[in-house]
């Protein structure tokens, strides 16, 4: 059986010990093993006093949602100013290519001859009448990498967020 996290159950867990319940039926209840319940109580001290046959005293309830909510707002951060740092490079790294001299040879552009295009490809999210979809540029289908994994019919979770949708491969 995989190895599931217990720590957002944590609470859960807590409340059923001091209701006497059973290693067995708690596991049983998330669905893992007598010894993951075991391991999770021992690591979070909510094993019973050996000698008492009591629960451990009883520690004012942690509220993990604060603790995770500023976990995400520092990363949500952090990635906000990884990608100005980015973007400030790459307006730094533009504005040198337009100051140097421009005395070399023109560069020739080259043919893509069919090739897929470097960089993102356009694509239209519809929600019409017949329900939801997603038109991908025609040059996707040139793609080696798209060719290789996504071709045919696939299925796909699709995470909707703020400002993008991400659409991953279901495992």
């Amino acid at each position: 059986m995989a190895r599931k996290s217990l720590r957002p159950h944590l609470n859960q867990i807590r409340t059923w010990t001091r209701q006497g319940r059973t290693d067995a039926w708690v596991a049983h209840q998330l669905e893992v093993t007598v010894q993951q319940i075991q391991s999770f109580k021992r690591e979070n001290g909510l094993l019973e006093d050996e000698a008492s046959g009591e629960p451990a005293p009883f520690v004012a309830e942690i509220d993990l949602r604060a603790e995770d909510d500023a976990l995400i707002a520092a990363e949500l951060e952090a990635a906000e100013q990884a990608r100005r740092e980015a973007e400030a490079a790459e307006a730094a790294r533009r504005e040198a290519e337009e100051k140097e001299p421009t005395t070399a040879a023109p560069k020739r552009r080259a043919r893509s001859r069919g090739r897929a295009k470097a960089g993102p490809l356009e694509g239209t999210f519809d929600h019409g009448e017949e329900g939801y979809g997603l038109w991908l540029d025609p040059a996707v289908a040139d793609n080696p990498i798209y060719a290789e994994h996504w071709a045919g019919h696939r299925p796909v979770t699709v995470t909707i967020e703020e400002d993008q949708i991400v659409i991953r491969r279901a495992e």
